[in-house]
């Protein structure tokens, strides 16, 4: 190869490398953070009319534009599904197809007959998920008595007790509760139509299985002989403690947790309790709604949650790894920002450790109550990267807290440590999503990799790290993903995190993911994971390439230092797909919410994770010449 066949190709790197960088510090709030838009599917949308209509405060307005979005979201064989270009979803095509009745669409029409079909063939109001069945029971549209049942008297169980609502991860939890409300007062508030053309008659559903689903259905069927006649004082009691337990968990923007599952729940529960839309705690919660809320020309749509902390902390990493200053002024207003974000109370995480020390960063621009380790330790390697910041203490907040939560078997969860029971997974309710909070691969290694790049870690805690990460390598050379989808998110978390803790690149357990990186590469030079591989097999390493996706494989072999072809080429696919804006197109969902069942589209991480790459790149093509 020539001298000006090789600057070619590595000038246009640079430009799109410069390109990209130039569009994300215009994205850059004046406040010093970046948020992208966090996407999901449209049952936020539909529940968030439904909550509207519960409360009584439901506008024309706001049902016309939801409606809108709705249908422009709607597939052409009458379904929603739960990501771009995935199945159609049985309980959200439900829970649109009600929206749009809501709003005024009858049941003639031709998008919401095709909606219909889908819904019978695919076993009607009977088949759908409990959380699904849960909103239409509100509405008259099912039975209570047909629902698994959540009594409120679970809140009195010691955190020592299985089943207590701290065996739950924190986002179920926070849902719970104030499901085990709702469940007690079984309300319902008729709707001004009927969905009974949605149900078949069939009986859904298998014999439950031996073991510890035939003891809960036996359970159940006892709850719901109690639900019945109720012990009045315990019940009182009850209610009002979960209450309580509520309104403390309420974030300073009106959330809970940051995300929309208990927010809408924990609304509802409370106006129950006889807390009214003008009380100061609804009104509060209701008026952040309109933070999450997002209106445009296709209508009117919610976020399921919001990630500036996040996308903060990647993108001062990226804008580093490109080769911009630490002490660039974006840089700098962005670490600041982060450093004003430490939360520095107790949460829910304390009942695990209670004599722990708290720091570390959450997810949210408001969530004191949950920091989390995965945030934390992307914010402890970006500020590390600031010029001239006083983060120091901080840091070491942060790397004492994070070192402390880790789980007894040596690897990190994301808000808990220990949140590996899984006896509430087997309850009749939990049909739907991850419930609990064990360790995972890719917050395992965000944890190892900024660990290991502090020297006041302690070095016992990052060895018992590594060793979880090279026990949970799967047989094919891969690491499984929890919050990206998926082998190529949990690969390329994993061997940097192994490098930076001193892993040669040459050891076997390197060279197996690199050999799986490579034989994954599409032939186009790009990378791709449809999110069916969580649920087939036949879909891991497999699909179309994106932007974010292959970016996360070229993090990973470059931090195992390859100088391959496969590296190149993906390099290629990334500056040749770059629009001229510098961003790219990625209508893909390459974030995870629960496994299998919930996913999101990060609109920043088709920027962000690029420019890392892309940058990381050149600067080791230029480290070499």
């Amino acid at each position: 190869m020539t001298t000006l066949q090789t600057a070619q190709p590595a000038a246009r790197t640079r430009a799109a490398l410069d390109a990209a960088c130039g569009h994300l510090l215009d994205l850059q709030s004046p406040h010093g953070w970046w948020k992208g838009e966090l996407q999901t599917n449209v049952t936020m949308d539909a529940e968030d009319l439904l909550l509207r209509e519960f409360l009584g405060i439901r506008t024309p307005e706001e049902t016309g534009e939801a409606a809108r979005w709705i249908r422009s979201q709607q597939r052409d064989d009458g379904t929603w599904a739960n990501f771009y270009d995935g199945p159609g979803d049985l309980s959200t095509t439900i829970e649109a197809y009600v929206a749009l009745r809501l709003a005024g669409d009858p049941s003639e029409a031709p998008h919401m007959r095709t909606a219909l079909a889908f819904v019978q063939r695919a076993g009607g109001i009977e088949a759908s998920r409990v959380f699904t069945r849960i909103w239409l029971a509100m509405f008259g549209q099912w039975s209570w008595d047909d629902l698994p049942v959540l009594p409120p008297e679970l809140i009195f169980l010691p955190s020592w007790v299985p089943l207590n609502v701290y065996d739950w991860a924190c986002w179920a939890r926070q849902t719970i509760v104030p499901l085990t409300i709702v469940s007690a007062h079984r309300p319902v508030r008729p709707l001004p139509f009927d969905v009974t053309e949605l149900r078949t008659g069939r009986t859904a559903g298998r014999p439950p299985a031996p073991g510890w689903e035939t003891v809960f259905t036996a359970l159940d069927r006892r709850l719901h002989r109690y639900e019945r006649r109720p012990v009045r004082g315990l019940r009182r009691v009850a209610l009002r403690r979960a209450a309580g337990w509520i309104v403390a968990r309420q974030e300073a923007d009106g959330s809970w947790g940051g995300i929309q599952p208990p927010w809408v729940y924990s609304l509802i529960a409370l106006h129950l309790e006889g807390y009214h839309p003008e009380h100061p705690v609804m009104e509060k919660g209701l008026r952040g709604l309109a933070r999450f809320t997002i209106e445009d020309e296709r209508g009117r749509r919610l976020e399921a949650c919001q990630s500036p902390v996040w996308d903060t902390a990647l993108a001062i990493n990226a804008l580093r790894d490109a080769g911009t200053p630490g002490d660039h002024p974006a840089v700098v207003r962005a670490g600041e920002w982060l450093l004003g974000q430490e939360v520095r109370g107790p949460g829910d995480w304390a009942v695990r450790r209670p004599s722990l020390a708290p720091g570390g960063w959450a997810f949210e621009f408001d969530n004191d109550g949950y920091p989390d380790t995965d945030d934390t330790a992307e914010v402890i390697l970006a500020l590390r990267r600031v010029t001239g910041l006083d983060a120091g203490p901080a840091i070491e907040r942060a790397v004492r807290w994070t070192a402390g939560m880790v789980s007894r078997d040596g690897g990190f969860a994301a808000f808990d440590a220990d949140n590996t029971r899984t006896l509430c997974t087997k309850l009749p309710f939990c049909d739907f999503g991850a419930v609990i909070d064990p360790p995972s691969a890719d917050v395992t290694a965000h944890v190892v990799e900024a660990l290991a790049k502090e020297e006041g870690s302690d070095p016992a805690v990052i060895r018992r790290a590594v060793r979880w990460l090279l026990k949970a390598q799967e047989p094919d050379g891969s690491w499984f993903g929890r919050w990206g989808a998926n082998h190529l998110y949990g690969t390329g978390a994993v061997l940097p995190a192994l490098v930076a803790a001193g892993v040669a690149p040459e050891t076997p357990c390197v060279r197996r993911a690199v050999a799986w990186l490579e034989h994954h590469q599409n032939t186009d030079g790009g990378w791709g994971e449809d999110l069916r591989s969580y649920d087939e097999p036949a879909w891991v390493g497999r699909g179309p390439s994106t932007a974010s996706q292959t970016a996360w494989a070229l993090i990973a072999l470059l931090a195992a230092g390859e100088r391959t072809p496969a590296v190149d080429r993906g390099a290629a696919w990334l500056v040749g797909e770059q629009n001229a804006d510098g961003t790219w197109d990625e209508p893909y969902f390459t974030g995870t919410g629960f496994p299998g069942d919930f996913y999101i589209n990060y609109h920043l991480y088709r920027l962000v994770f690029p420019i890392t790459a892309l940058g990381r790149y050149v600067h080791e093509r230029e480290g070499v010449r």
